[in-house]
């Protein structure tokens, strides 16, 4: 397993839930909305087992974060109000959230318009 090139120095849910600051010992810090979090969950209902399994899920704008829980000292479960909770976040995947929000998200919106499907 590559070690992450920063380690998280903070994550903490907003007071309304929809969204997760993290900021990194190495000064960068991001604020990821749960519905982005939720749709590009690191699980396999929502990856696959392989990059032509990915699914585009729709429906969570509205989704908010329940729990973090910790996973030794690599990575944290997100327990959303949908009951997903499989995903176990690693400090390098939130990183890549975070730098690449922008490609990510266009792309889910993509995937979403694709099939006929809506965020709401």
């Amino acid at each position: 397993m590559n070690a992450p090139t920063a380690w998280p120095a903070e994550l903490r849910v907003n007071p309304a839930k929809d969204g997760l600051k993290i900021r990194f010992d190495d000064g960068q810090d991001y604020s990821l909305a749960a519905e982005y979090l939720r749709v590009e969950s690191p699980s396999a209902e929502v990856q696959g087992h392989g990059p032509l399994e990915r699914t585009f899920v729709p429906g969570k704008s509205h989704v908010k974060i329940t729990k973090l829980e910790p996973v030794g000292h690599y990575a944290v479960r997100i327990v959303f109000d949908d009951g997903h909770d499989s995903g176990l976040f690693t400090w390098s995947y939130l990183l890549e959230l975070g730098r690449d929000h922008d490609q990510k998200w266009q792309t889910y919106l993509d995937g979403l318009a694709t099939k006929g499907l809506k965020r709401e």
